[in-house]
């Protein structure tokens, strides 16, 4: 092997180590923090996905140079292709980062705007409790089947944090990323097996 070639080879297993590693690990953690409604993290995790997606072609632009044309050879053609099919799954999956996080940032935006438009309601109570004496007494039964009816109402106090229906949100694009992720790991596998086994 020529100095050419070693550089070759240094620098496209570096591109592997040093972009395979974020991209994986973060694709595959994205479902989790999506369900936990943690917008913060996914943003991140979409970041860390689109720089470290860029990077790994430099894994496919070395692995041509070093092919010196023998596209011949079978598994050389196959690892080829389960390569760009990765990098296709992963612009699905980056798609889908953004998908998800747009959903959390607009049930975040909605969760903020709830208590604002039930603080009027509360304001009026104080305006209930001064009027006269015979005209609260002449309501007392129907105050009473107030209180009776408005036993459920601590359940329509807006919650703070992600709620039951958080769990729900942006499932498709969850479900999809984690298979997605977890076929694009496999695919990484396939194409070192490949490489270790008629490479060497």
């Amino acid at each position: 092997m020529s100095s050419g070639d070693r550089l070759l080879m240094i620098l496209h297993i570096g591109f592997a180590i040093f972009a395979l590693g974020p991209i994986t690990a973060a694709t595959m953690a994205t479902p989790r923090h999506i369900r936990r409604g943690e917008a913060n993290v996914v943003r991140y995790l979409n970041r860390i996905t689109r720089i470290y997606g860029l990077l790994t072609l430099g894994i496919f632009l070395f692995g041509l140079l070093l092919a010196h044309g023998r596209f011949n050879q079978v598994w050389l053609s196959a690892s080829m292709t389960l390569f760009i099919v990765a990098l296709v799954l992963l612009l699905i999956v980056e798609r889908d980062q953004r998908k998800a996080l747009h959903k959390i940032e607009l049930a975040v935006a909605e969760r903020r705007g709830t208590p604002a438009e039930a603080a009027p309601a509360n304001a009026e109570a104080p305006a209930e409790t001064a009027r006269p004496a015979e005209t609260a007494a002449a309501d007392k039964p129907v105050a009473g089947a107030e209180t009776r009816a408005g036993t459920g109402a601590p359940k329509e106090t807006p919650a703070t944090g992600p709620g039951p229906a958080d769990r729900d949100l942006a499932k498709v694009e969850t479900g999809r990323i984690a298979t997605l992720s977890g076929v694009v790991a496999l695919i990484w596998i396939v194409i070192l097996v490949l490489m270790v086994w008629n490479g060497g």
